[in-house]
């Protein structure tokens, strides 16, 4: 559960920015409106570039932290942001390769075939050790806890998509007090015979889980969704894993392939989860 889909779509800089506000409002009008901010956040490691995005209004909501797929953060993610704020959620989607370069992390279209991409590849996600993902995730949650929008007395969220999805189980793990629900989709590496292994996190794990693994992941590591749900059982994290008729990236609209019915599901089962845990 390791290898990126190719992207149909990867915008500059300047085009980030100009898609912000418009296409996270869109994204948004099925609920409620929504206010999208691009801003940084200072870290131990430097400063992360980052995408917040909540409900217009004087309430105060439940916060989401959003750890992007291995293309990294791009309008795609501004738009799924802003269509979870709408839900009544205070959504944080941040630059994981922040330490190497700013948003997005690739220009123009992305072939993995190419060598040259996947060398950028590695120089990007090798600064994202266990302990590096760790200390990004508590600059993140103190930086939530200080925004006057934000409800802290309720749990906080953790979704990641592709490379995203150990990091929401790093995350969790880091701060089990404050961290109640987390979701995985087509999360890459969850289970491996490393001693850093993210499912040997689960016993530090209070938050209850959510894991869509994509048919084709499922197809090269059948044995990982069981030994996932395993070690969420010994570690008594309540646990769901589901195997889509999807493959790898199959949530992400600007995916090759974007399944729209399983992304609809997968959407749903995540809402779900975070309006009954995060209280």
């Amino acid at each position: 559960m390791t290898s990126p889909t190719r992207s149909k779509f990867t915008p500059s800089r300047r085009e980030l920015g100009a898609l912000t506000m418009g296409a996270a409002t869109a994204a948004a009008g099925a609920s409620a409106a929504v206010m999208p901010m691009d801003m940084e956040i200072k870290t131990p490691d430097g400063v992360c570039d980052v995408n917040f995005t909540h409900p217009i209004g004087k309430g105060r909501y439940p916060a989401v932290l959003v750890w992007p797929d291995a293309f990294g953060l791009r309008p795609t993610f501004q738009q799924m942001g802003a269509r979870l704020a709408a839900e009544g959620f205070a959504v944080l989607t941040v630059n994981q390769f922040y330490r190497t370069r700013k948003a997005p992390p690739f220009d123009g279209p992305v072939n993995f075939a190419d060598p040259a991409v996947r060398a950028r590849l590695m120089e990007l996600r090798t600064p994202l050790t266990p302990e590096a993902v760790a200390r990004d995730a508590l600059a993140f949650i103190a930086w939530l806890d200080r925004q006057a929008v934000v409800n802290k007395k309720a749990k906080l969220g953790v979704v990641g998509y592709c490379m995203g999805g150990a990091m929401t189980m790093q995350s969790a793990a880091a701060a089990p007090a404050r961290i109640g629900a987390g979701c995985s989709f087509h999360g890459g590496g969850l289970v491996t015979d490393k001693p850093d292994s993210p499912h040997l996190l689960l016993p530090k794990i209070k938050a209850a889980y959510y894991f869509g693994v994509a048919r084709n992941d499922d197809a090269k590591e059948p044995q990982a969704k069981d030994a996932l749900a395993k070690a969420a059982a010994a570690a008594k994290v309540k646990a769901k894993v589901e195997v889509y008729d999807a493959d790898h990236g199959w949530c992400v609209p600007d995916s090759a392939v974007y399944n729209k019915d399983g992304a609809e599901r997968a959407y749903g089962e995540m809402v779900s989860l975070y309006k009954k845990a995060l209280v």
